[in-house]
């Protein structure tokens, strides 16, 4: 009880703290602002003018949105919201066929952690990858159109909140999950919690060249709560690290029973060898699913004591370390893993819990580093010059601190409780040392009111000297977790989608748009251009569909528009449709016209001049 309270007293005079640094943040970030009160100085480094393109772009993720959104760095510019979990009415994600069958009935998600593929641990701009807390899915996003391509529903999780993070080649999309559950979704009382629920990490394979997932075996562990999470590099490859909370067990009232401990753990896993174990056969199959206990293969998983409730580990640029920071602790702790390697060699352990060997904090432990006055330290970036960036919940700040050395070089107050923070390329082996983004959870009265809901928001900072700064603080889509900021130069997207006279339901003339019906399935091979719609070239009203009550109708519409920016959409009113086709792009939507009459059809996405013209019906004869 004495360490709670303690705990308790230490959050209540970090909020105290905290409302300080809220009473006096602005007045501080004028100071630092700039050196010599040239405010305009600091504009320019944010305004990129007409003509000019931003040289990062920010993959942040959407929180209980659900969606991607895309910004420009150093603009802060929104550019995009990409549809992944959630239904998008503005492209039609989430009604055409495609994006339907993926979303498997779900209507929302809700988005953490993006992570771009890489090689050779580097970002190489291909895909994205995204988790599903509230409904345990991974999505793959093709940075080539900015579509969603797959989601794949993990079995056994219980929302993966850790996901997704990449090995450094993308061999596999680690999601570890949040809350402990009994296999197989089968029914267990909380009172067998230790014996009946097991954690999870789910290891999945991606296809580059079906842009497809597939899970390919998890790992089962101690039924503890596993947060953020990070893949070795370099040195360290193979190796994952995890943080862990609620080594307690506690089922009810977690905010004060998953906190009685003063440590809990970062557990590493050995992934190539059990991806080893798993090839050779070694794996059980449970339900359909290859399960492997890593506590049955000798050297495969260790457990190191951190400071209690982490909620961030990241391994440096080099590989050699792995930084963890506990919420409750003021103090981020640097661990090598050389130190690890050579306590694993020895054989020294100091306990076993749940069977794993748990390695001695002092023999891990490189240093600990404890910014006076900061609180609530979360989230590790880096830049290319051997700085450690953290983010402080609780004193509303990031800390500027050397790897090497634990010398603390900066601090900067932000606006305000930032959880993530983001460096440009931060967490690759080659970070760029030029940006660094807060994301924060409370913006208060930073912008114009809109009533009780008020935006987060992210502070940019200049970080390419030893000292940072504040460039400019933008209110931004809700919620602010984690996010990646890539070069520019390395997406290559596509303005058009490439014309495949072999792509299924498509039409590329005119003449061959037609209407065929199969019993009670009418399909519709139509096209689209400026300004019309073409469902039937050799009907005499070639803009009209018309079919009987009941039918079931698909409508197959490809954009033949082979021109940038010449989006068309196709809705159908009154019977809650809408699609997008992008130029070049097929879509397809199906319903029942199970309601009789007259429906238009138009477009939905401004085309042309004539783009109030371009429109068609749906006659729907009644039985």
């Amino acid at each position: 009880m004495n360490k709670l309270l303690t705990a308790l007293l230490g959050i209540t005079s970090g909020l105290l703290v905290s409302t300080l640094f809220f009473s006096d943040i602005g007045k501080k970030n004028d100071q630092t602002a700039t050196t010599d009160g040239n405010y305009a100085s600091v504009a320019q480094k944010v305004y990129v003018p007409h003509g000019k393109k931003d040289e990062y772009y920010l993959m942040s993720s959407g929180g209980h949105s659900g969606q991607l959104q895309v910004y420009g760095v150093p603009s802060m510019r929104l550019i995009r919201n990409v549809p992944v979990f959630s239904v998008d009415s503005a492209t039609g994600y989430g009604y055409d066929a495609d994006s339907k069958k993926m979303m498997g009935g779900y209507t929302w998600g809700d988005f953490h952690h993006p992570a771009i593929s890489e090689t050779n641990g580097d970002y190489d701009g291909q895909f994205l990858f995204a988790n599903d807390v509230a409904n345990n899915r991974i999505a793959a996003v093709d940075l080539t159109y900015f579509h969603t391509t797959d989601i794949v529903k993990l079995p056994n999780e219980g929302g993966p909140h850790a996901a997704v993070f990449l090995t450094p080649n993308t061999e596999y999309i680690v999601a570890p999950t949040r809350f402990a559950r009994p296999l197989g979704d089968e029914y267990a009382p909380l009172d067998n919690y230790k014996e009946k629920y097991k954690g999870i990490v789910s290891m999945v394979k991606f296809d580059r060249a079906s842009k497809k997932l597939a899970l390919d075996f998890q790992i089962v562990l101690p039924p503890w709560s596993y947060d953020l999470s990070d893949a070795g590099k370099k040195m360290s490859d193979g190796w994952v690290v995890m943080t862990t909370y609620n080594t307690e067990f506690a089922t009810t009232n977690p905010e004060i029973n998953a906190s009685q401990k003063d440590r809990d753990y970062i557990v590493m896993i050995n992934w190539k060898k059990l991806s080893e174990d798993v090839a050779a056969g070694k794996a059980k199959d449970y339900k359909g699913v290859r399960m492997i206990d890593p506590r049955d293969v000798e050297g495969a998983i260790y457990a190191i004591p951190v400071a209690k409730s982490p909620h961030g580990v990241d391994v440096t640029p080099d590989g050699s370390r792995f930084v963890a920071s506990g919420k409750l602790a003021p103090l981020m702790t640097v661990f090598s893993f050389q130190k690890a390697f050579d306590a694993i060699a020895k054989k020294d352990f100091v306990a076993n819990e749940f069977g794993i060997p748990v390695l001695k904090y002092e023999d891990v432990m490189e240093r600990e580093v404890d910014p006076p006055g900061a609180l609530g330290p979360l989230h590790t970036q880096f830049d290319d010059r051997g700085n450690a960036f953290n983010t402080m919940f609780i004193s509303s700040e990031v800390v500027k601190w050397k790897v090497d050395t634990g010398e603390v070089i900066d601090r900067q107050p932000v606006y305000y409780s930032p959880g993530h923070a983001t460096a440009a390329e931060g967490d690759t082996v080659s970070p760029d040392g030029t940006y660094l983004i807060a994301g924060n959870k409370i913006a208060k009265d930073n912008f114009l009111s809109v009533g009780p809901s008020h935006p987060e928001s992210a502070d940019l900072f200049d970080i390419s000297g030893d000292k940072m700064v504040h460039l400019t603080n933008v209110p931004i889509q809700p919620e602010p977790h984690y996010s990646q900021m890539i070069k520019a130069d390395k997406i290559h997207a596509k303005p058009i989608y490439d014309k495949d006279e072999n792509r299924p339901n498509s039409v590329w003339s005119i003449n061959d748009a037609r209407i065929e019906r199969k019993g009670n399935e009418v399909h519709v091979y139509g096209v689209a251009l400026r300004s019309k719609y073409i469902f039937d070239a050799k009907a005499e009203r070639k803009d009209a569909i018309t079919v009987k009550q009941g039918d079931h109708v698909f409508l197959h519409i490809t954009n033949i528009d082979l021109d940038q920016d010449i989006t068309h959409g196709l809705q159908v009113m009154d019977y809650n449709l809408n699609m997008e086709m992008q130029p070049g792009q097929t879509s397809t939507m199906d319903f029942v016209a199970n309601k009789s009459g007259v429906f238009p059809i138009y477009c939905t996405n401004f085309c042309s001049a004539l783009h109030q013209e371009m429109s068609g019906y749906l006659l729907v004869q009644p039985q």
